[in-house]
């Protein structure tokens, strides 16, 4: 089987914001961030001291009968525990009491307190345990969207998104591996929404798919203390190699007004984007009116037009991002489009 071709992502050790902002942030390229001040959560987060803390408070959960969960077909259930209970049943590997099997998977994504309109916010939803977790300081606090609670049990995977919004995944306590594909591989990852219906990234069916190989895959392993920067748009798909607890923290790189205020997610498409896609509908219904050869032609100069306007990847930019990925960390970032 054809393979794609794979970049391990940089490794960056005892970065200041300063230095953050500087050298890592306008490259719009992921990167784990090593030895960074995550606070006392790195030594307290145990699975009996998170029962402890969490206590009974009711989270929404996903319930799966196999490790590999896919949003697109929703082969999972939505539960509700105590959190206590949920950290207990996702750090066994076989469970007493269980929803659907004995080896069931679990996985929370926590919510804001009204799920429709406010984003996550650890301090809010768990306070007694975001006083042991020290938020990176790389951005501004008017910046600041959501931070998400993300508890897995081992062998857990998600399926591969992507976000709007920039954000850096904190690695508390298990190891995770994350892989991750450009933006600029969108046409190769046979996205539904913000969503790939590529699911077996790793054993891809090439049948259905064989566009997925040329998609350049970043890979990385978190450990616990690391954390991963995921620049908007970067598709990812994790899976965890142990239980594992991490918070994701998500802000506005975009001015407010670009996102939509009903999002409590972060994962809505920037207004303008949207507006954009519904005008492309509208044209393509348009075009249904011609016969087939017409449609064809047309949508050809659509397409033509498009890249035109919109294509930053230039053959130079493509050939010096290439070259780029084969040298060392320091020389791996290209310039952003």
């Amino acid at each position: 089987m054809e393979l794609q071709e794979k970049v391990t992502v940089p490794t960056f050790t005892d970065l200041d914001k300063d230095a953050f902002l500087r050298d890592i942030y306008p490259q719009r390229r992921p990167a784990v961030l090593r030895g960074m001040d995550l606070g006392p959560c790195l030594e307290k987060w145990t699975a009996e001291y998170l029962t402890e803390k969490g206590g009974d408070k009711e989270v929404k959960i996903h319930v799966s009968t196999v490790p590999q969960m896919d949003f697109l077909h929703k082969n999972f259930a939505y539960k509700t525990l105590p959190f206590k209970e949920f950290v207990k049943r996702a750090s066994e590997k076989t469970h007493c009491d269980y929803f659907l099997c004995k080896d069931e998977s679990y996985y929370l994504r926590s919510l804001g307190e009204d799920v429709r309109k406010e984003p996550a916010d650890l301090s809010k939803q768990f306070p007694a345990l975001a006083a042991d977790f020290h938020i990176p300081e790389f951005f501004a606090p008017d910046q600041f969207f959501s931070s998400v609670f993300r508890i897995s049990s081992c062998g857990l995977q998600l399926w591969t998104h992507y976000d709007v919004m920039d954000n850096l995944l904190a690695q508390v306590t298990g190891t995770k591996r994350v892989i991750l594909y450009s933006p600029q591989d969108a046409l190769h990852l046979y996205l539904s929404g913000d969503k790939s219906e590529v699911l077996d990234i790793d054993s891809p069916d090439l049948t259905r798919f064989p566009e997925f190989v040329k998609a350049k895959r970043y890979e990385c392993v978190l450990e616990p203390g690391d954390v991963l920067f995921i620049p908007a748009l970067w598709f990812h798909n994790t899976l965890a190699l142990h239980f594992g607890v991490g918070v994701n923290m998500f802000w506005r790189h975009l001015p407010a007004d670009s996102y939509d205020k009903k999002d409590p997610y972060g994962n809505k498409d920037p207004v303008a984007a949207a507006r954009a896609l519904q005008a492309l509908e509208r044209a393509l219904h348009t075009l249904d009116e011609l016969p087939a050869d017409y449609r064809d032609f047309y949508g050809r100069r659509m397409i033509q037009r498009i890249q035109k306007r919109t294509y930053s990847d230039s053959q130079s930019t493509t050939s010096t991002q290439q070259d780029s990925d084969r040298t060392s960390p320091s020389n791996h970032f290209t310039k952003p489009g």
